[in-house]
């Protein structure tokens, strides 16, 4: 079985290349594939699109340092699910309980946006981890593309599960997935969520998860 995870993984050769330009223009920030991160034994995967430029690419964890975090760790903290509400580098200390974050695209693509062959490509770790984890219960996807993942990964057709904002999709082996629109700057500005609406579908994927 493929590994789950491959820090030194250049298989995308625009993702790989980028990460080497944007290293020297910022020599501090991490710049390489970002880890999951969270419980090793966790009921509720959380899973985002891929590491911003100044959030997880600089600070190697996933949601770290940029805006997109702000909503998602005072979220989780919120719920019981994390031990600070606030997620600074990933020596900070701060732990997820029953939960565990991961990208469906582990390398900082130009202008946020990876390629439909880079999603493919970097699949077999979300796969991977997803075939390792088998306490998971819950799948919470944050957008289209890190919900189309999910289903890439389960080996099961778009078609099979349309994505909405608070949509729940029974998965094969008892599992499910609910969707949510990404806790990103635009989506929050423009209202099209809310930290309520943001904070009601984690509670039920906390609750579907049995936490």
């Amino acid at each position: 079985m493929p590994a789950s995870f491959c820090p030194d993984c250049t298989l995308c050769p625009r993702l790989a290349s980028f990460l080497v330009r944007t290293k020297r223009t910022q020599p501090d920030y991490f710049c390489k594939p970002v880890p999951p991160f969270g419980d090793a034994m966790p009921k509720l995967l959380i899973v985002g699109l891929a590491p911003g430029m100044h959030g997880a690419n600089r600070t190697g964890r996933p949601f770290t340092g940029d805006y997109a975090g702000i909503l998602l760790y005072e979220s989780l903290h919120a719920a019981g699910l994390s031990t600070a509400r606030t997620s600074v580098d990933r020596f900070d200390g701060l732990q997820l309980k029953g939960a565990r974050i991961s990208n469906a695209v582990k390398c900082l693509p130009p202008d946020n946006k990876p390629l439909p062959a880079e999603i493919k490509t970097c699949n077999q770790y979300l796969k991977a981890e997803l075939e390792e984890l088998a306490t998971v219960k819950s799948i919470l996807a944050l957008g289209t593309v890190a919900h189309d993942s999910v289903l890439m990964a389960l080996g099961l057709k778009k078609s099979s599960a349309k994505f909405g904002h608070g949509s729940e999709h029974e998965l094969p082996g008892g599992r499910h997935l609910i969707d949510s629109y990404h806790c990103s700057r635009y989506n929050t500005n423009t209202r099209r969520l809310t930290t309520e609406m943001f904070q009601s579908v984690l509670a039920r994927a906390k609750a579907l998860a049995g936490l």
